[in-house]
């Protein structure tokens, strides 16, 4: 079996590895402050004793000819003992950290010159933290990148410590393609990675009520007890990576998910108590489309959303540069950030958003008679509990120069006790990140790559070019907050188009209906209404008889001078298709009229009196302030 070089790619990645953790910055040290709360259980660290991977490929198009060679499949043997490390919490995956894994081939096929000249020297490479890829296929040698691998789904048995690396779909990499002569190719599927290897334990802690008891490493020699800057807890997504589809497409939907990488820019480190405690963060995950008009920007609508990841054992990692306090574990330390690959982002084991309070963080324990993420009694597919989005709403040729915009949101109920106890320190309004992807592909699965960077503590609908944003706070203090975006757009003489985005970040009372004022003199065509698809029910997914929550179009009423659009009521459906956290809808219409700057009325469903929003909206054409409520201008 062939040895790397001491100068190699892999030497430079277990002397990486080795330092972070004398720096304490892999994933926990000791905590004496965390109390009684904590954790129990046991943290693994694991590398691979031993396995098989193979990479089943597209001859024909990576020669750009037919092949002579009958075999499309590269079988190979992952050396023994190599550093290619996870991290287990109580027999869950919990990371796989920055390594590699020595890859030995097994059989001969035919192979373009420069991947043939590789084939000793391949390895599976886990990147760097915030990398567009989680895993690329490299020669060791010299660092050369043939393959970034999208999409795979990963998986451990803690019974037999086997590890499973799954239906990873090879994407030329522009290097590779630039060799091969077709520079057109990068990003092209070449074939898909599978990978079963068993691992076994290099290090192992055993934390009694978050305490490290066993194998303790250094308590973050050198760093500062406080990192963060803003008083209390608060968690921001610092990061959003590697977006892709997991699974295959069902009934035309593909499941999506996106790496998220939070950090802590408070002063007081987070709680991050795992299942069944319910003091930890939920992470959901959104994607958004920018289309329409002359310049593609006319809308902005919500596309799909996922369910939520439990976050657990907390990593020390600094990629928002606060300076890691280097507590983990059970708390995510003052200035350090935590991070969640788009593999395990990915689930499947995913809770419903409906049984969390967005405002409060509250949701029941795991075990409760109601746990936040069971799953018995149903089956999933590739789009389950994933960004759930219309095959349809990502074909290029359908959205032709449409933007698509990834967000991340964290949820965590330390933040809403702490501002309880800490009046001033209310740090539950910045939990909100984007970043603006490309998408590749006339069917599923799709490919996607970022287009700039991560844009920290902002909503997505932020991104919407031209538009206005009203914040909307109906009862500070008690519940959260929404925003209104509108944009108005003059397409032909005498028609303006006016576009509104409703969008509840972490607003408990969910918006039930919208309304804006319709005066003398204005018709109005192409009335319109639009909403992501809704995620079906399961066993105990926290909605009324386990049914989901409707997908029912609001309906439109003319009431006291106003147009509404309006879902059902809380009293005639528990489940209507409200606008619950983390979503947004939209209205649409074009009017006779142009725009005025007037009151528009949202209504809530769960509780609260409707409140007024200023937007545009069409102007009367012979202005009667009568038929107009009380409140508004003409």
């Amino acid at each position: 079996m062939r040895r790397f070089l001491p100068g190699g790619r892999l030497g430079i990645v277990i002397s990486a590895l080795a330092l972070s953790l004398v720096a304490g910055l892999v994933f926990f040290s000791e905590q004496a402050s965390m109390g009684k709360n904590g954790d129990t259980g046991t943290v693994e660290k694991m590398i691979v004793a031993g396995g098989t991977a193979t990479m089943d490929m597209d001859i024909n198009a990576l020669n750009g000819a037919k092949s002579r060679s009958r075999e499309s499949s590269m079988r190979f043997d992952a050396a023994r003992d190599t550093f290619f490390t996870i991290i287990v919490f109580n027999g869950e995956l919990r990371a796989m950290l920055p390594s590699a894994m020595e890859l030995g081939s097994t059989n001969s096929i035919e192979l373009p010159a420069k991947l043939a000249a590789s084939r000793e020297n391949l390895i599976l490479e886990v990147s760097p933290i915030g990398a567009p890829y989680e895993l690329v296929v490299r020669d060791s040698r010299d660092g050369f990148g043939f393959f970034n691998i999208e999409g795979p789904e990963v998986n451990y048995d803690p019974n037999t410590r086997s590890f499973s690396i799954t239906g990873g779909r090879m994407l030329i990499t522009e290097e590779f393609a630039s060799a091969l002569g077709r520079a057109s190719d990068a990003g092209k599927i070449a074939g898909q990675l599978n990978v079963n290897v068993t691992m076994r334990p290099i290090e192992v802690a055993t934390l009694v009520n978050g305490e490290a008891t066993e194998n303790k490493l250094p308590a973050g020699a050198g760093m500062s007890p406080e990192a963060g800057t803003v008083p209390g807890p608060d968690v921001i997504v610092g990061d959003l990576v590697g977006l892709a589809q997991f699974g295959s497409a069902a009934n035309n939907q593909v499941g999506l998910a996106v790496g998220t990488d939070s950090c802590n820019a408070g002063t007081i480190d987070l709680n991050w108590f795992a299942l069944p405690n319910n003091d930890h963060p939920v992470i959901g995950m959104n994607l958004y489309r920018m289309s329409g008009g002359a310049d593609n920007a006319e809308r902005f609508e919500m596309v799909g959303h996922s369910a939520l990841k439990h976050g657990f054992t907390a990593l020390t990692q600094n990629i928002c540069g606060f300076g890691c306090n280097g507590v983990g574990g059970s708390r995510l330390g003052s200035g350090c950030s935590d991070p969640y690959s788009a593999s395990l982002n990915s689930g499947p084991n995913l809770g419903s958003r409906a049984w969390v309070n967005p405002f409060t963080g509250f949701f029941p324990r795991g075990d409760s008679a109601t746990p936040p993420n069971n799953h018995s009694g149903h089956t999933h597919t590739g789009p389950s509990h994933r960004i759930l989005v219309g095959v349809n709403d990502l074909i290029t040729t359908q959205n032709p120069g449409a933007a698509y915009f990834a967000e991340g949101q964290y949820v965590t109920p330390h933040e809403y006790n702490w501002c309880q106890s800490n009046p001033g320190q209310c740090n539950q309004y910045n939990n909100v990140s984007y970043r603006r992807y490309n998408v590749s592909g006339t069917a599923a699965p799709f490919s996607f790559s970022p287009n700039g960077s991560t844009q920290r503590e902002k909503i997505a609908l932020n991104a919407w070019t031209g538009a206005t944003i009203v914040e909307v706070h109906p009862v500070p203090g008690v519940d959260g907050k929404a925003f209104v975006g509108y944009k108005v757009t003059n397409p032909s003489a005498g028609v303006w188009r006016y576009e509104y985005a409703l969008y509840n970040m972490n607003l408990d009372r969910a918006i039930q209906s919208f309304g804006v004022p319709i005066g003398n003199g204005v018709t109005l065509t192409n009335v319109q209404f639009y909403a992501p698809p809704q995620h079906p029910g399961w066993s105990a997914d926290g909605t009324d008889n386990n049914q989901g929550f409707s997908s029912a179009p609001w309906t439109e009423s003319d009431a006291n001078g106003y147009k509404f659009w309006s879902s059902e009521t809380f009293a005639q459906n528990p489940n209507a298709n409200a606008i619950r956290w983390g979503t947004m809808y939209n209205v649409r219409f074009d009017s006779n009229r142009p725009p005025v700057l007037t009151d528009g009325r949202m209504g809530f469903f769960k509780t609260g009196q409707p409140i007024t929003v200023r937007v545009l909206a069409p102007q009367a054409g012979s202005p009667t302030c009568s038929r107009v409520p009380q409140g508004n201008r003409c």
